[in-house]
């Protein structure tokens, strides 16, 4: 009976302390989810508490991604029903094949991995689910300990309980990294393949997907390409055994060959955008604009941007060949917005640097980073028309004479004789013949006795000139002949004064900003204001588009006549052809162009028509024809 008693009292120890053990296995256990699930974030919150928002700029429309804005990780956020369904069976064949069976932690898939590992002798497979790579990812660090281990199948648990499993997925693909600062399944299907993550092929996505394990190792990037080729061909062969696809797609995918893009962070219309980033890192920080997820609108046409930057590119060329010219800038404005609508900063963004060991920004003859629209360049007889408008403010016209002959504006001890470009003195000439022809006597007499040197500054000031820092008697009377520097950006936005009768309206960039929910919150909103007779303006026009007029000296049918249309036009160049301009307008269109070198080394019988004339032709026309 004793016996029999202790054998009772002691079962009831083992049972009341399997209870008690059961109970404090409950109450640590619920204490361990309170203290290690406080700080999940709510299911609203998850995405925005764990990933950065990249700013995206784009064109006018919205249609054409010019450049996407990152901090260190560049990322672009998608939603789960823009992910092919061969992409999503390539992570579950490679990384969690029992993902819509498992509560988060799959001890059959854990107890499977031990087996091959100790068969192997080697860490052949991991047994973490997708929901434990994401938390892992997201809300812990990569230390190796038990108590982040533990922490880790806590949060798993919380997760797969506060979540759905396409939502799980949808967090998984944005926030899994691929090396070279590139995170999320769509960023990385634009960096390695130039193409949205729903375009991705089978034999693309299984690429995709055996980088995950091991992304720099696994770069296609690297000396590895065969490891990871083995890698993606184990993900192919996986999927097939677990019938995601058939023999046929498997075989096809086996033998396909990758085609990697060139690695960039993708950038359109170089030069103005790098400008546009600049200003909006001024106004919001860098920090800001790298994660809140900001759309520009910019004010861009995109396809008449691609057309100027083919025509530079082609231009340049023959420049280069014909005249020793090696760059070319160009700015289109629309007048009656200030909207920018096309800026090339450099014949070629991406081309080389010529010569090859110049000095960047001194001594190279092309320099294709530097953006010479924000430069400042002599104009040469391109200013002519401001000093000729404020000539007719005083009361002066068109018909108003002067006489063409060899004057010396100086003393005899410090002579200032200039020439006209042909050598020629034409005697008694009127103000529309002088301008039209662009001759330089004359024009000197229209600044010294008409105009006024400080007042056609400060008219030039009124249309947006900036550039003229200086007392004005520093620049002389040469300034009416080119002899101060100005930005082609402001240049072609003055000449916009001439287009509107007299209205400026000032530069822009950006048409609107919108916040990651969607909300404007900022809108362009130029206030136009008057800074020209309307009467002056049309002066103005009516004489740079006078071909009759321009005849003598430009030839009736050049570059420069459009003989359905009123196209206004004036060409500029500088003292040895450093600098060579060709800048004119209708209604609806300015169009500016530069030419030269970056290093200022003249280039060889180039006056503006020859040089800068071809450039603003071709895209004089592609603004009127569309």
């Amino acid at each position: 009976m004793k016996i029999l008693k202790k054998i009772k009292e002691a079962f009831a120890i083992l049972f009341y302390g399997v209870i008690a053990l059961l109970f404090l296995g409950l109450f640590f256990g619920s204490v361990a989810f309170i203290y290690f699930g406080r700080d999940l974030p709510r299911p609203e919150d998850f995405v925005s508490r764990t990933i950065s928002r990249p700013t995206r700029i784009y064109d006018r429309t919205g249609e054409h991604l010019l450049y996407t804005v990152h901090g260190e990780e560049r990322r672009d956020l998608i939603d789960i029903d823009q992910v092919p369904d061969h992409l999503i069976d390539a992570l579950l064949a490679a990384e969690d094949s029992r993902f819509y069976e498992h509560y988060g932690i799959d001890m059959e898939g854990i107890g499977r991995s031990i087996l091959i590992n100790l068969r192997e002798r080697r860490l052949a497979a991991g047994g973490s689910t997708i929901s434990q790579q994401l938390t892992r990812s997201a809300l812990l660090t990569q230390e190796r300990t038990f108590m982040r281990k533990v922490r880790e199948m806590i949060l798993t648990v919380e997760l797969e309980r506060r979540y759905s499993k396409d939502e799980i997925l949808e967090f998984y693909f944005n926030q899994i990294p691929f090396g070279h600062n590139v995170y999320g399944i769509e960023t990385a299907a634009q960096s390695f393949f130039d193409k949205s993550v729903s375009e991705l092929t089978v034999e693309e996505s299984a690429t995709l997907v055996a980088m995950i394990r091991s992304p720099s190792a696994l770069s296609p990037y690297g000396d590895n390409l065969d490891a990871l080729m083995g890698r993606r061909n184990y993900v192919i062969n996986r999927m097939a055994s677990l019938d995601f696809i058939d023999e046929k797609e498997r075989q096809k995918a086996i033998d396909e060959e990758p085609e990697f893009s060139r690695f960039r962070n993708y950038l359109r219309a170089p030069h103005f955008v790098l400008n546009v980033k600049e200003q909006l890192e001024d106004t919001y920080g860098s920090e800001f604009l790298s994660e809140r997820g900001l759309k520009i609108y910019t004010t861009i046409d995109f396809e008449l941007q691609r057309k100027a930057e083919g025509v530079a590119r082609l231009m340049a060329e023959r420049n280069k060949e014909q005249h020793n010219a090696h760059n070319i800038s160009i700015v289109i404005t629309d007048p009656n917005s200030g909207e920018i609508l096309a800026m090339v900063g450099s014949a070629d963004y991406y081309g080389e640097r010529y010569p090859e060991d110049c000095v960047p920004g001194k001594s190279c003859l092309f320099d294709p980073y530097t953006n010479v629209a924000l430069r400042g360049r002599q104009p040469g007889s391109a200013f002519k028309p401001f000093v000729y408008a404020e000539a007719f403010r005083n009361g002066y016209s068109g018909n108003t004479t002067v006489i063409d002959e060899r004057t010396n504006f100086g003393t005899e001890a410090d002579p200032y004789i200039p020439r006209n470009y042909d050598g020629r003195f034409r005697g008694e000439v009127t103000l529309r013949d002088s301008l039209a022809q662009s001759l330089n006597v004359p024009s000197v007499k229209v600044l010294a006795d008409m105009a006024g040197l400080p007042q056609s500054i400060r008219l030039s000031e009124r249309f947006g000139i900036t550039t003229f820092t200086e007392d004005p008697y520093h620049y002389g009377l040469p300034l009416v002949l080119g002899g101060g520097e100005v930005k082609l950006t402001e240049l072609t936005s003055a000449y916009g004064v001439f287009a509107t009768e007299g209205i400026k309206y000032p530069i822009s960039y950006i048409s609107k900003i919108e916040d990651s929910s969607g909300n404007t919150i900022m809108r362009s909103n130029s206030t136009p204001r008057r800074v020209l007779e309307s009467s002056v303006a049309r002066e103005i026009t009516s004489i740079l588009s006078d071909n009759d007029a321009r005849a003598p000296m430009f030839g009736s049918n050049s570059l420069l006549h459009f003989p359905d249309n009123e196209v206004a036009v004036k060409t500029g160049s500088t003292q040895n052809f450093r600098d060579g301009w060709a800048m004119g307008y209708t209604s609806d269109i300015v169009v500016g162009v530069w030419t030269g070198n970056n290093n200022n080394q003249s280039m060889v019988n180039a006056p503006g028509l020859s040089v800068a004339g071809p450039t603003w032709r071709v895209l004089m026309e592609e603004s009127i024809n569309n």
